[in-house]
């Protein structure tokens, strides 16, 4: 594909490194967020700052915004007055990279179709670090023509691009990802706690996990985070509650989802739990700080 015009909407962490790279690739940009300070401290004198998603919208052949949960991204796309949906043309590729309910990426879907603009879901898997050096992994869904043309797009920050199928399918792989990745966390520091009990500290044990084979690297790389007690964020406690709440509302046919999901809905107390803690705003690992 060649350049583009490309408008970001959302310049949190993982939004301006998009926007980042997607400079570095060549491509003009049009940002917009919500709090004006953000947009002026990433543009030099070649960006363009929008006052509202529809403005920044009507100005982009392709649209991403990266936003923290349902809520924003009805915001972003679907206010009435700043939308982006109404700057978009039947000749726009929406993509929305943030992590939502199923419910939630199916209503900004069938609105931005219904206009006859593309839709693409693509939320990744990855954090600050991997969006540096351009290694998030893209799970993406919508049509596979549409999911063709934009793969360059994406590669400006991903190094693997996975088309799942759907939207909704898409979505629901990343609530599954971001579930097991939180569910092994949870694990590792309550098992760190009772071993510490038994006077096995916490370095001492992760020596002995990391030379396991039932031991991820997710898991190595969090038990070295803990050990080290390096709680700056990454992902937020309160991020990965909100995903675990949302990976529930994937149970069907009206079951509750301690039924159905009941490790993953058992796990998200322990999130909640560290919330109330005021770890909110701590990365995933803080919740070690009600084990040990």
């Amino acid at each position: 594909m060649n350049p583009s015009n490309i408008a970001v909407l959302g310049l949190g962490a993982m939004g301006t490194r998009i926007a980042i790279n997607l400079i570095g690739a060549g491509h003009s940009l049009t940002v917009w967020n919500r709090s004006p300070g953000a947009s002026q401290a990433l543009a030099p004198s070649n960006i363009s700052i929008a006052t509202s998603p529809k403005k920044a919208a009507a100005q982009a052949d392709i649209v991403i915004s990266m936003v923290t949960d349902d809520d924003a991204a009805k915001a972003v796309w679907l206010n009435p007055d700043t939308g982006a949906v109404f700057g978009l043309t039947e000749n726009t590729i929406a993509i929305e990279c943030s992590t939502l309910t199923l419910k939630g990426i199916q209503a900004i879907e069938q609105t931005i179709t219904a206009t006859g603009a593309s839709f693409v879901a693509a939320p990744v898997v990855g954090s600050r670090p991997q969006a540096d050096a351009q290694k998030l992994i893209s799970l993406v869904g919508g049509e596979t023509h549409i999911v063709e043309r934009i793969r360059p797009i994406l590669s400006a920050s991903s190094s693997a691009i996975h088309h799942i199928g759907t939207a909704r399918q898409a979505m629901a792989m990343k609530l599954a990802v971001n579930s097991l990745f939180g569910i092994q966390v949870a694990a590792l520091t309550e098992l760190l706690g009772v071993l510490n009990q038994q006077g096995i500290s916490p370095k001492e044990a992760m020596t002995y996990f990391s030379d396991m084979p039932v031991t991820s690297l997710v898991a190595k790389g969090a038990g070295t985070a803990i050990v080290n007690q390096q709680y700056a964020p990454m992902f937020p406690v309160q991020l990965v509650e909100k995903d675990f709440r949302y990976a529930c509302q994937m149970v069907e046919g009206g079951e509750k989802s301690e039924k159905r999901m009941p490790a993953t809905t058992a796990v998200q107390q322990i999130y909640q739990e560290a919330i109330a803690q005021g770890y909110g705003s701590e990365n995933i690992t803080a919740i070690a700080k009600l084990f040990l």
